[in-house]
């Protein structure tokens, strides 16, 4: 079954979630990132995504006393992501509770600094962020076309050992238009070994069963919860949390 996974964004220590990644449209909801993420225990859920957007933004982690709190708080294995571009990036949210590190941008443009991370963490540690765009991976805040290759990029880290990836179909997201279901079956049919996490369009129940009945290993969604699409009650009960 399916691997549901909440999400978490979070810009000046609230919950927000974006349009195609374009900061300019966040929707901010009155919610604590803190208390919600016990909601989710509470509900069954076992992990939990965590999208440190005001990091991503300044090249730099920002969020960490709330990734602290939340790992402190709950048990939810958590996977952190957003702006992590230093060692010292890497070890503070590890410190604080992570138990993995979504990379995406810096996967692009560093590679030698993702094998480092991974000699010294180990390949399970990583997740690798793919947010593609008509093809190609999209990096700095969503906003740059690398001018990579989905596939030729998930190859070169596939040969590193990396086989968690978190693929965002960039002009899905935050949509509510549902998922890329036909993409993310590429991908599976061309790593049948990898644990895929599906990200981006989800609006109902229904684009839940549909990526589980595709063999989608996991999926994040954030919006349609938020917005009152999905009713996590329904969700729990129906996916035997």
């Amino acid at each position: 079954m399916i691997e549901l996974i909440p999400a978490i964004d979070i810009i000046e220590g609230q919950c927000v979630r974006l349009t195609k990644g374009d900061y300019g449209s966040k929707t901010v909801y009155p919610l604590n990132p803190v208390d919600l993420a016990r909601r989710f225990e509470d509900l069954g859920f076992k992990r939990l995504h965590v999208v440190d957007l005001d990091g991503a933004k300044s090249n730099h982690v920002v969020n960490l006393d709330i990734l602290e709190k939340i790992t402190s708080t709950t048990h939810l294995s958590v996977d952190f992501g957003g702006g992590i571009k230093t060692d010292e990036d890497i070890t503070h949210v590890f410190s604080s509770g992570a138990k993995w590190v979504t990379i995406g941008s810096l996967a692009v443009k560093n590679p030698n600094k993702i094998e480092s991370w991974i000699t010294q963490y180990g390949a399970d540690k990583i997740i690798l962020g793919a947010d593609v765009k008509d093809g190609f991976i999209h990096i700095s805040g969503w906003k740059e076309n690398s001018s990579v290759k989905l596939f030729d990029f998930l190859d070169s880290y596939q040969n590193k050992g990396i086989n968690n990836i978190l693929c965002t179909d960039i002009n899905k997201d935050g949509t509510l238009k549902g998922p890329a279901t036909s993409l993310y079956r590429q991908i599976m049919s061309a790593y049948p070994d990898c644990h895929l996490i599906a990200s981006g369009g989800i609006s109902s129940i229904d684009d839940l069963n549909a990526l589980d009945k595709a063999g989608i290993p996991a999926v994040v969604f954030g919006k349609a919860i938020y917005e009152g699409r999905i009713d996590l009650s329904q969700v729990a009960k129906q996916f035997n949390l």
